[in-house]
Formats: C-alpha cells, structure tokens, sequence
C-alpha cells in the first residue's frame, strides 16, 4: 500500500504550480502527488507533464476536458487514490494560500493520533487569513459560522479546503450521492463524515491569500455554501449514514 498522495485540482496556475510541485517534494515524508488540471490554457499541464519526466514515480496527471467544478475533480481523485491503494489523500491549493510545510502536520494528526479527517483550519485558533480584504474575510468567517449553527459540526472553519484523508473514510462513502459540485462540496464532505461518526480534527493554520495567478472564488460561491446547507441539513433527516468499524 502507498503512503500519502496530495491531490491538486488546477486551472490557470502556471505562476504556481512548479514552485508548489517542488516545494512539497523536497519535503520528508515523502508525498506524491495528483495534478487534476481542468484543461488550463496557460499550459499548466505541460509545466506538470514536464516536471514528470524528473518524478516518474511520484508526481502524476489527470486531465479533463474543461472546467467541471471542484468537487468532482476532488471526487475523481479520490479515486485514483482509493485505486491506487494510498493510506492518506491530501486536498489542498495550487498557488500557496495552503503553506506545503503544514502537510506535515496534518499527516501527524493522522498517523500518530489516528484521525480520521484533520483539517487545515483558518478558524480554530481566531482568524488567521492573511492578504485577504476585511469583507472577504467577514464573509467567509461567517459563512462558516452559519454552517456550523445550521449542521450542529463542532467546526470552526467548516468550508475549508486543506485537509487529510484516512484510507478508511474515502472508502466508507458513496461518491455517488455527493451533490454539491463547487466549493460547498467540501462543508458537505465534513457534514457526511461527522454524520458517519469518524473522529475529526482542526490544526490551526495561517491562510494566505495568492499572490500570483487570479482567484477562482466569487460571490455566488458563498451563496452556493449558505443556501445549500440548508437544503443538506433537511436531507440528512432522511438519509442514513452508516457507522462503520473504525478498527
């Protein structure tokens, strides 16, 4: 079985995405890593099939026929990874905003203290975003707060974006019945493992924002995560979620 894959959903991060390649290989433990490119026409994807020729064994591409939203690229990830036979599947950015060295961290939580979801948390500890203006800040602190009164998860930062996988969670859930596509996949994601009844776990980061390449967020996504709880919240009255063995 493999150890730890980082899956990088891409598209246009050209400015990013060699830096961030080399970046988290140069770190120990080892981590391989997935690029899912979304068709990029600044050819990030012949930056990273360059970059493979030096990591034939480590470094690997999925490429898709144009931009088709965040959480089916995760969704196909994860399984490759699952394919694959990796024990810990890593979601995080291309351009910097997640800091590589706290993947680090993440797999302590996960190997040492047996976690079964650590996630990177801009929340736990205060607000910890960097570069960002007030008002995106407010309304993703708020977001996540109005997430968190509506599903009851003990999470502060309930639609973060940098987190770690145990092998045995990705396995337990139906990819199928996933229904979110963009950025509200990933509060749907915790509320279907805490459902599950896997053990969850923040580590404090400090979020900052890119400084090269253009942000993919926008309003409408927000209103994706604060509109769509709601309806998620009211599904899972009559949805069962099955407990599985954690041993």
């Amino acid at each position: 079985m493999r150890n730890s894959l980082v899956i990088i959903p891409t598209y246009n991060e050209k400015e990013n995405i060699e830096n961030m390649i080399l970046k988290i290989f140069s770190l120990s433990p080892h981590f391989d890593i997935l690029i899912i490119d979304d068709n990029s026409p600044d050819g990030t994807s012949l930056i990273v099939k360059k970059l493979q020729t030096s990591y034939p064994e480590r470094l690997f591409i999925l490429e898709r026929p144009g931009k088709m939203g965040l959480g089916t690229a995760y969704i196909t990830g994860f399984k490759w990874a699952l394919e694959k036979q990796y024990e810990f599947i890593f979601e995080m950015d291309a351009d910097f905003s997640h800091n590589p060295e706290d993947l680090l961290r993440l797999f302590e939580v996960c190997s040492l203290d047996q976690v079964d979801l650590a996630i990177g948390s801009r929340y736990k500890t205060g607000v910890n975003v960097v570069n960002w203006p007030m008002g995106r800040v407010l309304m993703s602190y708020f977001a996540s707060a109005y997430v968190r009164i509506i599903t009851g998860m003990d999470i502060r930062d309930t639609t973060a974006g940098f987190k770690c996988y145990r092998r045995r969670v990705l396995q337990a859930i139906n990819f199928e019945k996933v229904k979110f596509k963009g950025y509200a996949f990933q509060i749907e994601m915790k509320f279907t493992v805490w459902k599950m009844g896997f053990k969850i776990e923040e580590v404090p980061i400090i979020f900052t924002d890119r400084k090269h390449g253009n942000s993919k967020m926008s309003g409408g996504i927000f209103s994706e995560a604060v509109f769509g709880v709601i309806k998620m919240k009211i599904g899972s009255y009559f949805k069962k979620y099955p407990k599985p063995s954690l041993s």
